[in-house]
């Protein structure tokens, strides 16, 4: 294989115990996509962090998750050791030299390294959903409340306006039903329990913008190696479900955003995601769907997908089918569930008459694996038992003074490290709010005006009843106003009501008999 167009893997070991010939994943199938697997302390991390400088090396951008801390050594140059320079000449690794990687570190919560936020609009309600273990009713009305944010103009941007809306939706749950469907107060305020779990968790600072720029992870240094973007999830590994909704989001945009170039002569981007059984665990049916789809398809983008986790069952078998360069290292085999791993394993590659790989994988030591990857034509090769080459840079955690001063001369620093609110759902939903409030207020003093201008100004004298006052009746065919009475109407009502004797009663009927003979 071309070395110019190839990344070296290791050597493979002769039936004499020596390593002879390379190994190398050609870069025109590295958006092929992968699978790194073994049991703890075999060397995956490792074999990671080679993968990452090599292709950094070629000036191909990653992005790869930290676990443990211990992948922030990619950089830094490594130290000379004597086990690494016995392992170079092993696998006649020629001019082996220690450099450090070109890295940008990211830190969902902004602690070990740069922010990196999405808005909830972004996330949208199927992750966002996923994200807080809805119910199939709840995650309905989830999408009732995106629909109306659509449709009324409201950015949902972070959490405080997906609350505010939810709170809108509650209010007017009524008439929102009555076009989108059933609108349950008790849903919404399940999902406004769980919003408050999520905010708990630091979803408050991951909720928001500036909101990560796609572009910022495929950068490149002016002599053009690539950028290693390493995410640090030492804590974001107790909230699986945040990373692994996080790391679907981030696919999704990809997906989203690059436009089609087929195949590469190499990849415009690397994944790496470490403990990817995260992804997938408890994951409903349509989540699982769109990982395969994303998978699938993100390839004709460039991008490239490799996981690493410890078991090959962790990895469904319609996504494991997508993973064409592979890395296998030991795994253990004492209890039923472990054989059938190994099994599962041995039977994903492509056998070598050489040996069994069944028993390679059980018997392998730490930095061996067997690899298998894409030749020409896409075709798999041989499995070849690998001892997998030394990397360049430090096996081992930088000191916090050393990752500090790398964040600090970043090229992204000053872009995502002070949190920006912008007029959004919440500011526009409070706005409303207080208008309504100004419009009820202006009607109250208008009927409050109206009220005093209707009064007559005047009254008849005190026929024997109390201080006499103007009124008014209901109008039936006024739409509800009211209607001020003729002067004819409020003397004569005046007189029965006041005048009580004889005489008072004798005028009227004298009155009234007139009227009705002048008729």
């Amino acid at each position: 294989m071309d070395a110019e167009n190839s990344i070296f893997l290791g050597a493979s070991r002769n039936p004499d115990d020596t390593y002879q010939q390379a190994e190398r994943l050609l870069l025109r199938y590295g958006n092929r996509h992968g699978l790194i697997t073994g049991a703890t302390g075999t060397g995956k991390t490792v074999t990671l962090q080679v993968l990452a400088e090599s292709f950094a090396d070629a000036g191909v951008p990653v992005f790869c998750a930290d676990m443990k801390g211990d992948l922030s050594g990619i950089a830094a140059a490594g130290e000379s050791k004597d086990f690494l320079h016995k392992r170079s000449e092993e696998v006649k690794l020629e001019n082996y030299s220690f450099r450090e990687a070109p890295v940008i570190f990211w830190d969902l919560f902004g602690e070990q390294g740069h922010p990196i936020r999405a808005t909830v609009s972004e996330m949208g309600p199927l992750l966002l959903s996923r994200l807080m273990d809805l119910t199939e009713a709840q995650e309905g009305v989830l999408n009732i409340a995106f629909r109306i944010a659509d449709e009324e103009g409201l950015l949902l941007l972070d959490l405080k306006d997906l609350q505010a809306l939810l709170a809108y939706v509650a209010d007017n749950a009524s008439q929102f039903s009555t076009r989108y469907g059933n609108i349950t107060k008790p849903s919404v305020g399940a999902i406004q329990r769980s919003l408050l779990v999520l905010e708990g968790q630091g979803g408050d600072k991951f909720f928001g913008e500036p909101a990560l720029h796609i572009s910022d992870l495929m950068r490149t240094t002016r002599d053009g190696r690539g950028y290693v973007n390493v995410l640090a999830a030492d804590k974001l590994m107790m909230k699986p479900k945040l990373y692994g909704t996080f790391l679907l989001w981030l696919l999704s945009e990809l997906f989203e955003e690059l436009p089609e170039v087929g195949d590469p002569e190499k990849p415009r981007l690397v994944f790496f995601f470490d403990e990817a059984h995260l992804l997938f665990d408890e994951a409903p049916k349509a989540l699982l769907e769109r990982i395969e789809q994303v998978v699938r398809l993100i390839r004709s983008k460039g991008v490239g997908v490799y996981f690493v986790t410890q078991n090959p069952l962790d990895v469904p078998e319609t996504v494991l089918a997508q993973l064409g360069n592979r890395v296998q290292h030991a795994l253990r085999a004492y209890t039923p569930r472990e054989q059938k791993a190994v099994k599962v394993a041995a039977e994903t590659f492509r056998p070598n008459p050489a040996f069994s790989c069944y028993d390679a994988i059980t018997t392998m030591g730490t930095g061996e694996a067997l690899v298998s990857v894409l030749e020409n034509k896409g075709i798999p090769s041989i499995v070849q038992r690998t001892l997998i080459r030394p990397p360049s840079s430090r096996i081992g955690p930088l000191t916090p003074q050393e990752r500090q001063a790398i964040i600090n001369t970043s090229p992204v620093t000053g872009v995502y490290d002070r949190m920006i609110d912008r007029h959004s759902a919440f500011e526009m939903l409070q706005q409303r709010a207080q208008e309504s409030a100004r419009a009820e207020e202006r009607a109250r003093q208008q009927e409050e005006e109206e009220g005093t201008s209707n009064r007559t100004g005047w009254t008849l004298p005190d026929f024997g009843g109390s201080s006499s006052r103007t009124t008014t009746k209901r109008s039936k065919s006024g739409g509800g106003g009211y209607q001020r009475q003729t002067v004819t109407e409020t003397i004569v009502k005046s007189v029965v009501r006041t005048v009580g004797t004889t005489l008072g009663r004798e005028i009227v009927r004298g009155i009234l008999g007139s009227l009705k003979r002048g008729r």
